[in-house]
């Protein structure tokens, strides 16, 4: 845990960094080997930051040296709590001082805290030589008080904890002598106490106890064999004590660091002398290697600067009978430009909206290069032609900013490389690409395809028809983009537009909702709109014109004669009538449009094949010849009226026309409509054997008609003038030109006088001097025709129609 020792310093300079300034340095100090989770210190007190702003603004440990993240901030308490082993010995080896640099980062804005971590040692590792045991080769006639050099224990810890002492076991010719070496650093010699003799004791074994100061402490042993030899008086002698070189890292195995050399003054096998390195350490063992006859040290493993800047070894040099010196060599690794920049992508806006103003931070970008000095200044760019742009931030860190509106349907997604490159020689560089995807906002109304739509269909469809189908783009992104259809509340012929048509929401299918009828309306628009699923939606209109075409579904109406009920139309023809004079027309007209109400007429069938003709498309009725005497008084004409659809519908009626001058000289018949079926040769039949009839017969008709004029004198005009119209057509009909219908030149007028039976008509004007006056033209029921031909007892009911 933190002693609770911190220190906060704000330099306040003329230093201005880039965006935010780096405030402070807090320092912790905590003992090697923490457990995780161990709580360190609460760093958003030491440096009076506040709790509720940790996790908005994204606070996170960044390792200033090392990629190792060996603690973490508590973003709900403000502590610093332990995330990785904290081991002493690997971080700084035997340096007295083990700090670790960390960063505190803080986002929006970008914000910069650094602290150190003091790592203090603990008595974790035990000494340890590196032999497993010494051997010495001593002349029976070494004087007392000669040196062998024992060396030193290797403890990891440092101050009390490192090695304190040596102990040897009790003998009766060897002491021990303990000595400090730079840095405090302790080692060992082996003085012979007594001389030996070899005769005696040819084989000497002992164990050196070396000790830390720990608590509890620690130790470690070897074994020393002393062997007992004939006399050399003269160890070897090293031409420096201290060697020096200088290396490049990433030399190549086999090269030559430098050479060292030691001489002996003794006379054959004691003067040859073998060179070995003396208790070579891990970081060293196997990286040089060391001739034993010339002294070449070569380099033998990777060399590298950043990982180890230096090197301090041991050499000795030892005679034929094991007279040893000792020298040392410090190597210096020179660093090259072989680390290409590191880029870490500290913070990225993986959705950025596309309505982000220009220079808005999307990213943090951090760059770090392992090489030292020159070798480790590092400049980063943009690749062209994208809306962003980097911003140097605080040291070594870079905002990824926008440059202009974004636009995501033009451009969705971006792929922005960043290179780093230090100013080495030759220089290194390094790429990163980032993915950046620009999130869509509802910035896009739908889009009709067509500023209008018509739609075509037949009269009496089948409910739910298709009638069009409109269609809306909207570029926008998922529901933004998703369009939906409806109709805008309206109205047609009064009705709600909704009753006549629907469109289908997502298609955008418009159907009908019932049978449509051309003769009531023929065209109708519909306002239909398209709308979005974005928060606000958008939408747009367009109109739909629905156009309706006629079929031919409508017969032909005859608006004259006029059925009514049994009643039939009866019109007089003058007998001084010539040839081509107009006697009636047939009206009729059709509901529908077109050639469906093109109407044609035609005389199926006629009392005189030969007296009467109809105009085909007037409905004229019109004298083929001057009527004769002979020529029958009652015609009965049958009218088909016929339109040019497909196929063709067609209407019938009767015409009645009385061949006579004057009302008077009628005849008094029962039925009128029986020349239906006569031909001329029945009449004759009729007339032969009216004439050979019984003289009794014809005595017992004209009794009876007289007794029926005297009881009743029938009345067949109205009292007093009558002004009859001159036409009539249904509201909802047309008077179409050509078609059949009655044309609007042809106008009737007429008058009557009160009277007798045997009163005429007054014809006042007529249009036409070969027109027969429709003032003649008489409506009545089957009764009373019976009346005026047969039946005296019924007085008759005359209309005058036009």
């Amino acid at each position: 845990m933190a002693d609770g020792r911190f220190a906060i310093s704000c330099t306040l300079g003329f230093i201005i960094f880039a965006f935010h300034p780096i405030c402070g340095d807090v320092s912790y100090s905590v003992p090697e080997e923490m457990k995780r989770g161990s709580v360190i210190g609460n760093i958003a007190k030491d440096i009076g930051l506040d709790l509720g702003r940790l996790s908005a603004r994204r606070a996170r440990v960044d390792s200033e040296d090392s990629g190792v993240q060996y603690c973490s901030v508590n973003l709900n308490t403000g502590e610093l709590v332990v995330q990785e082993r904290i081991d002493r010995e690997g971080l700084c080896a035997k340096k007295t001082s083990c700090i670790l640099k960390q960063e505190l980062v803080l986002e929006n804005p970008l914000e910069l805290h650094r602290f150190t971590i003091r790592v203090q040692d603990i008595n974790d590792n035990a000494p340890q030589f590196k032999e497993d045991s010494f051997k010495f080769e001593i002349q029976e006639s070494t004087v007392k008080g000669a040196r062998f050099a024992l060396g030193e224990a290797h403890d990891g810890d440092i101050g009390e904890n490192a090695v304190q002492g040596y102990t040897l076991q009790q003998n009766d010719n060897f002491k021990l002598n303990v000595n400090l070496r730079s840095a405090g650093r302790k080692y060992c010699e082996l003085i012979l106490d007594k001389e030996l003799d070899r005769e005696d004791n040819n084989e000497i074994t002992l164990v050196l106890t070396a000790f830390d100061g720990g608590s509890p402490q620690r130790s470690g042993t070897v074994v020393i064999h002393v062997t007992v030899l004939d006399a050399n008086d003269n160890a070897p002698v090293f031409s420096q004590t201290v060697y020096k070189a200088s290396l490049p890292e990433n030399s190549a195995p086999d090269t030559l660091v430098t050479t060292v050399t030691a001489t002996d003054a003794d006379e054959g096998l004691n003067s040859e002398v073998s060179y070995e390195f003396y208790q070579r350490s891990d970081e060293n063992g196997n990286v040089f290697s060391i001739s034993p006859k010339s002294g070449d040290i070569r380099v033998t493993g990777i060399i590298d600067h950043e990982k180890i800047p230096s090197y301090e070894m041991q050499i000795s040099a030892k005679d034929g009978f094991g007279l040893v010196s000792y020298a040392t060599l410090i190597i210096d690794v020179t660093d090259v430009n072989d680390n290409a920049p590191i880029i870490k992508l500290k913070s990225l806006t993986n959705q950025i909206p596309e309505n982000v103003s220009p220079g808005t931070e999307v990213g943090i970008i951090n760059v770090q290069d392992r090489d030292s000095e020159n070798n480790r200044q590092v400049r980063c760019s943009l690749q062209t032609g994208v809306p962003f742009k980097l911003v140097p931030s605080i040291k070594n860190y870079y905002s990824l900013v926008t440059t202009e509106q974004l636009d995501r349907e033009l451009v969705s997604d971006y792929n922005i490389t960043i290179t780093a490159t230090d100013e080495g020689s030759p220089p290194l560089s390094s790429s990163k690409t980032v993915h950046l995807t620009v999130a869509d906002i509802n910035d896009n109304p739908p889009v009709f395809e067509e500023q209008s739509y018509s739609a075509h269909v037949t009269e009496n469809n089948k409910p739910g028809s298709t009638l069009c189908s409109v269609a809306a783009r909207d570029p926008d992104w998922r529901q933004n983009g998703t369009v939906v259809y409806s109709l805008l509340p309206g109205e047609v012929n009064g009705a709600p537009v909704s009753s006549y048509v629907s469109v289908n929401g997502d298609t955008g299918v418009i159907h009908a909702v019932k049978a449509f009828d051309y003769e009531h309306f023929r065209s109708f628009k519909v306002q239909v709109m398209a709308r979005d699923n974005g928060s606000p939606p958008l939408s747009s209109n367009v109109t739909v014109n629905v156009f309706i075409s006629d079929v031919n579904d409508n017969s032909p109406q005859i608006l004259y004669p006029t059925p009514e009920g049994n009643s039939f139309m009866t019109e007089l023809v003058p007998k001084a009538a010539h040839a081509g004079s107009l006697v009636s027309k047939v009206i009729a007209v059709d509901a529908d449009s077109g050639q469906n109400a093109w109407l044609s007429y035609h005389i199926v069938k006629s009392t005189d094949a030969g007296l009467f003709t109809i105009g085909l498309h007037s409905g004229e009725i019109r004298t083929q010849r001057d009527i004769s005497e002979s020529d029958s008084m009652k015609q009965n004409l049958f009218v088909a009226v016929k339109d040019n659809g497909q196929p063709p519908l067609s209407a019938t009626c009767s015409m009645y026309l009385l061949i006579s001058d004057n009302l008077a000289e009628v005849p008094e018949l029962k039925d009128i409509s029986y020349d239906e079926r006569d031909s001329k040769l029945t009449s004759y039949l009729i007339i032969a054997l009216v004439s050979v009839s019984t003289f009794f017969l014809t005595f017992i008709i004209i009794v009876l008609g007289v007794r029926f004029c005297r009881r009743r004198k029938p009345r067949l005009l109205f009292d007093g003038a009558v002004a009859i119209p001159s036409g009539y057509l249904p509201p909802n009909y047309a008077d179409v030109d050509g078609t059949g219908t009655l044309r609007s030149t042809y106008n009737y007028d007429g008058y009557m006088t009160t009277g007798s039976r045997t009163s005429d008509f007054k014809f006042v004007s007529s249009y036409n001097d070969n027109t027969l006056p429709a003032d003649q033209t008489l409506r009545k029921s089957p009764t009373d025709f019976s009346d005026v031909f047969g039946d005296c007892d019924v007085s008759p009911e005359w209309h005058v129609t036009y």
